[in-house]
């Protein structure tokens, strides 16, 4: 995967993102041009101004060279929790922040088996109670057998946008998924696979190795 991005300047945004950031796009330009006719609009049109700039950098989605490693993270943000699981499996909990890159990325090559969206709560992602949240639940068949990774909505995020469907095959690192405003991923490793990162460790999605080699 190539950085073109970062050659070129271009700033790359993510998919789904038109609802929230057009009409703030709009309402900017329109107010910035009734300030010429009144100054007074400048109350409204700096605001809107600084909102679309902000918009701006949270939905970016720059291009990245790839890590290597069987699993890579599916998130940019900082190791919550890595918890071991009664049947085995270990899951890494990484918390999204606002100013995190929101696209979250295949963490291995495979075929799509389920994408499911369970109904929830709306909890802050950093909640320990937060994995009863709206939520998206992955399955993966990969090399490594079934791979779990669950997208989950936090007190702001409230839309998860999938890019993918059941039945697709999906390249390590590909853009799968959008959550807006940021939240939580959880990426379950297999029996007899352990971490390689550590909790309050960042990672970035596509490049920080999640399994210990």
């Amino acid at each position: 995967m190539s950085d073109d991005s970062a050659k070129t300047g271009r700033l790359r945004l993510a998919r789904g993102v038109s609802p929230w950031l057009f009409p703030t796009v709009a309402a900017a330009a329109t107010t910035a041009l009734l300030t010429r006719r009144d100054r007074r609009w400048a109350l409204a049109a700096a605001p809107l101004g600084a909102l679309t700039g902000a918009m701006l950098w949270f939905f970016r989605d720059p291009d990245r060279t790839p890590g290597e490693g069987r699993i890579l993270s599916p998130a940019d943000g900082v190791v919550q929790s890595i918890d071991p699981q009664a049947d085995g499996r270990t899951r890494v909990a990484i918390f999204m922040s606002p100013l995190n890159v929101h696209v979250n990325r295949a963490p291995l090559a495979g075929n799509v088996t389920s994408v499911q969206h369970v109904a929830g709560g709306f909890l802050p992602a950093f909640n320990k109670d937060s994995d009863q949240n709206e939520r998206v639940v992955w399955h993966f068949a990969t090399a490594l057998g079934d791979v779990e990774m669950v997208q989950i909505a936090g007190a702001v995020a409230r839309r998860i946008v999938p890019y993918v469907t059941v039945g697709a095959k999906v390249s390590q690192t590909e853009r799968i998924g959008l959550i807006r405003f940021g939240s939580r991923v959880d990426i379950y490793l297999p029996e007899g696979i352990s971490s390689a990162v550590s909790v309050g460790e960042k990672t970035v999605a596509g490049v920080t190795r999640i399994d210990r080699g």
